[in-house]
């Protein structure tokens, strides 16, 4: 079996995608019909067009613009029920998944019906599907700290539904460390720590990051090959990076995915790991971005397994159920 196929067969964790991401234009119009919300798009084929964006906030501006339909908790388990579908048929077993409430709470919808709606997908995506799946509540860090720790204040009531905090959002000039009483807030409660650094930002935030929030994951972390004392620091510590290919394509920080320093990050001995962001807006989920980074780099049949075994050395799941996934990988590596 040659390292194309493998990718697409093995077993895997996705351990960075924005589920409000996932939103398909055809559900964008659906949820628009369902709940009286207009749009300003003619119709679905109008909004995949504008789907061309030049770096990351012209993304966000029509990633918020997709996220109005979303009004009741049947909205939320919809859009993630319609991801979790696709995941298994990438063989994705494992899913940790990022939620923006500020993004719904800032339109007056609770709380609660963001974050009951994407847990009941989550259960029901072991039960129906055998995927094991958490949900990460992530701050929008072009607002305040804050803003933030409301946020969080808020969502505790829920506190069982939700594993971990990141940091997401437009990164240039909202560097982690405006964060840092929310995260050490967070560290208190108990909560898995992640946040998104070294995209657009320089390796700076990556540091910061690490020392200043105390992170577990760095989310994208592409630009730390800047800093060769960066590097060696996340190799030490083995931190995963949550790397994300055909986003990076698309919102320029790479012109080209042959460009892409997915090699350099596995030949530097980082614990570099494949997911797919924001896959409606970004052309393509786990298998895609799999396949055309194997493809663009020459990616080797070791490298692929590599990959799909740190996405499970990076997760955020019970040693039982890692062992457990490991096991499965090893199997599918002996039967390929």
């Amino acid at each position: 079996m040659n390292a194309i196929e493998l990718a697409r067969s093995l077993p895997k964790a996705e351990l960075h995608i924005h589920i409000e991401g996932s939103l398909e234009p055809e559900l964008i119009f659906a949820l628009a019909e369902r709940n009286g919300v207009p749009l300003p798009y003619a119709d679905v084929e109008t909004l995949r067009a504008a789907y061309a964006f030049t770096d990351l906030q012209s993304f966000l501006d029509i990633y918020y613009a997709g996220a109005s339909v979303l009004l009741q908790e049947a909205d939320f388990y919809d859009m993630a029920w319609a991801y979790f579908k696709r995941a298994q048929a990438d063989h994705v077993v494992h899913a940790e998944l990022f939620f923006d409430p500020q993004t719904h709470t800032a339109r007056g919808v609770s709380m609660a019906t963001v974050i009951q709606g994407l847990s009941r997908a989550c259960a029901d995506a072991q039960t129906r599907l055998g995927i094991s799946a958490s949900l990460i509540l992530c701050f929008l860090r072009h607002l305040s700290e804050e803003d933030a720790m409301a946020t969080l204040e808020a969502a505790l009531p829920y506190r069982e539904h939700f594993i971990g905090v990141g940091l997401d959002s437009s990164e240039v000039g909202h560097p982690p460390s405006k964060f840092s009483r929310v995260f050490a807030r967070c560290r208190e409660l108990g909560l898995r720590l992640v946040a998104h650094a070294g995209e657009e930002g320089p390796p700076a935030y990556i540091w910061e990051a690490l020392n200043d929030l105390q992170v577990e994951r760095i989310d994208h972390g592409v630009r730390c090959l800047e800093d060769p004392a960066l590097v060696a620091e996340l190799a030490r510590r083995r931190v995963p990076l949550t790397v994300c290919p055909l986003s990076n394509l698309k919102l320029c920080v790479v012109n080209d995915l042959k460009q892409h320093p997915m090699k350099r990050l596995l030949d530097s001995g980082l614990c570099a790991t494949v997911n797919s962001d924001d896959p409606a807006y970004f052309g393509g989920y786990m298998n895609a971005n799999f396949t055309q980074t194997v493809q663009a780099l020459n990616l080797s049949a070791d490298d692929v397994i590599a990959l799909a075994r740190n996405s499970f050395e990076a997760s955020f799941v019970s040693e039982p159920r890692r062992a457990e996934l490991m096991a499965a990988l090893d199997r599918a590596v002996a039967a390929a």
